[in-house]
């Protein structure tokens, strides 16, 4: 029962923070003058124009059978042409930016809305603490997909917004490792912690607090 409970305070966040994540790339690059995701019928909330069989369902579903302290998912990206973009080396970083920056807000509205709940719910109800629950885990949940995926490594988003602002001749050499970043990314997640090099949470360590500051200013 207390997996159920926790499995369904996790659902909603979840959705909400990868769903987010990805409409806000598409948006931003329609505003910046790539339409494919507009024209996709992309840019908007419903779950199933974003599910992803692996990253929406096989992967956070095994983290939550295996007891995994981090539940970690992704959505189906949302396609981009940088080749539409106005400016687009300047414009790729900007798309990149805007799906860890919709995580930081996400964790703001989630600040929000429980305070607004804590004046509507009673105190001590079941329904309360689910909500409150959904509340904490979507917070804990955004900082981690924004700083997760600033990472430096393409084509995660800090891979894309590192390769906006370097040099142009660096940045095409750069670009070069994304055909390798599949394998980079296995051997941070899942090789090296076992050797003891865990990347990801040292990364994570540094931003969190960052945007756990921002994010008390709310509370």
């Amino acid at each position: 029962m207390n997996s159920i409970y926790t499995l369904t305070t996790w659902i909603i966040p979840l959705l909400l923070c990868i769903i987010l994540h990805e409409v806000a790339h598409g948006y931003v690059a329609y505003k910046l003058g790539d339409k494919t995701a507009w024209l996709m019928g992309r840019l908007n909330l419903n779950p199933a124009r974003h599910f992803d069989p692996i990253g929406s369902a096989l992967v956070p579903g095994m983290l939550w059978l295996t007891g995994s302290p981090i539940l970690f998912g992704w959505a189906k990206p949302v396609p981009v042409d940088f080749r539409q973009l106005k400016n687009p080396k300047r414009d790729m970083g900007l798309v990149a930016l805007a799906g860890p920056v919709s995580n930081v807000l996400l964790a703001i509205l989630f600040v929000l809305f429980a305070r607004l709940m804590l004046f509507v719910l009673p105190n001590d109800s079941f329904l309360t603490m689910w909500v409150m629950d959904n509340v904490k885990n979507g917070i804990t949940f955004s900082l981690f997909l924004a700083c997760f995926n600033l990472l430096p490594i393409l084509p995660l988003d800090g891979g894309r917004v590192l390769s906006s602002i370097l040099p142009p001749k660096l940045s095409n050499k750069y670009q070069e490792t994304e055909k390798y970043g599949l394998f980079i990314l296995i051997v941070v997640l899942f090789i090296l912690p076992m050797m003891g090099i865990d990347i990801v949470h040292i990364f994570v360590n540094v931003l969190y607090p960052f945007f756990g500051r921002v994010v008390s200013l709310f509370m």
